[in-house]
């Protein structure tokens, strides 16, 4: 069974943050642009704590009044626990200029409003579209889509942005994948209702617990504004693979080995079935090719620690359709110089800390007796996302300066 063959401008495969976000700012310069979804929204989505700086970009995208009419649990830093040790940074203490605030957001809500926001700017969105093959050596993108009717039919385009997150279409399809780096790890998470009410507990900050016996293994908990949060835990596999029961069962018992967590959700009710993901950190050989490139999490996703993934898929999408809009121009671009270059920047920033805390150098940092306020701040900008400011000297010397900052904070 064949469907009408489509013609865009952009074809953007995946409506997600990436792909909702750079449909709007190519809108904004007048492009046709069509959105490949292969699933229905709303649906499910773990990375629910956004960083201030993607607010920068929802504002690009003329997103921020939806975001703030939604009833998203603001968000304005991050709170840390080791053993009984307790800190916390306040994104609007900050050494980079922008947003200091956010929201914390179930991420089926919210993708589906960025989705409908864009759609509302004029984007095209078929959901139940799946690629199946695609073609790159033509003057124009072909791409094979079949719908979860059983539909099938051509599409064309100028240029294809692949914002596909974790399903990475292309990069399966055109064989882009490379190993990543970090060593594999797993985690297991569910949504509950915390009922937490300690009155030291923060729900304006994720709190990230680390095992107080295990520097490896942490939890994130992320509380919403309807008394649920997110919960989870990321170990290396073997860690949590040893242990026998259902995945809340397992989630649970890892839980009750952290006394402040445990402390905290004594009177949650466990009522969701947790769930799995593993190995997801990821890479690819390039990030633009003729006529396509990667956006967000279809390009590479580092780790979960310090919620990062949205901000790069946005920072991405920005980059991407500034590119891309400079090119339509006429303009003479580079895509290595002019959107993967730049991207990396704030990726490798990110790679470094996300290194560091598992080395245990940055929670040295994190946890360090009466710090320094200036470098703090410093600090405290790129766990708001500002990963790209090179003005901060933590991100245009980040391994540099961070591995000399744990060393001072050891001694």
């Amino acid at each position: 069974m064949t469907t009408k063959d489509l013609e865009s401008d952009i074809i953007i495969i995946g409506a997600g943050p990436s792909g909702a976000v750079a449909a709007a700012l190519l809108r904004k310069n007048g492009y046709q642009v069509t959105i490949l979804e292969k699933q229905h929204f709303p649906r499910f989505s773990i990375g629910e704590s956004l960083l201030p700086q993607c607010m920068e970009f929802l504002e690009e995208a003329d997103m921020v009044s939806a975001i703030e009419e939604a009833g998203f649990q603001y968000k304005n830093g991050a709170a840390f626990h080791y053993d009984g040790r307790n800190s916390a940074f306040d994104f609007r203490e900050k050494f980079s200029p922008g947003w200091g605030t956010t929201f914390q957001v179930q991420r089926a809500h919210f993708d589906h409003l960025l989705a409908k926001e864009a759609e509302k700017q004029g984007a095209d969105i078929r959901y139940g579209h799946e690629i199946t093959e695609v073609d790159f050596s033509g003057e124009r993108p072909w791409l094979k889509v079949r719908t979860d009717q059983g539909q099938e039919y051509e599409a064309r385009g100028k240029f294809v942005l692949d914002a596909s997150g974790f399903g990475r279409v292309l990069p399966r399809l055109l064989d882009l994948e490379t190993p990543s780096e970090f060593p594999v790890r797993m985690s297991l998470f569910t949504h509950i209702e915390d009922n937490i009410d300690h009155p030291g507990h923060d729900r304006d900050k994720i709190l990230i617990t680390v095992h107080p016996k295990r520097r490896d293994i942490w939890f994130w908990l992320i509380p919403f504004s309807n008394g649920r949060c997110s919960l989870g835990v990321v170990a290396k596999p073997e860690y949590i693979e040893s242990r026998e029961g259902e995945p809340l069962d397992i989630l649970r018992e890892i839980v009750a080995e952290d006394p402040n967590l445990s402390s905290l959700l004594e009177n949650a009710k466990w009522d969701t079935p947790a769930r799995e993901i593993r190995g997801y950190s990821c890479n690819v050989k390039h990030l633009a090719g003729r006529n396509y490139a990667l956006l967000g999490n279809a390009a590479e996703f580092l780790d979960p620690v310090f919620s990062s993934g949205v901000t790069i898929a946005m920072k991405s999408a920005s980059l991407a359709a500034d590119t891309l809009h400079r090119q339509f121009s006429g303009e003479a671009v580079d895509w290595q110089e002019d959107y993967a270059a730049p991207l990396m920047v704030g990726v490798d920033t990110f790679r470094t800390y996300v290194d560091a805390w598992y080395e245990g150098t940055f929670q040295d940092v994190v946890f360090a007796e009466n710090p320094n306020e200036s470098i703090k701040q410093m600090i405290s900008s790129i766990l708001a996302g500002y990963a790209w400011d090179s003005s901060n000297p933590y991100v245009s010397e980040s391994r540099r300066r961070l591995g000399t900052l744990a060393e001072l904070c050891r001694a």
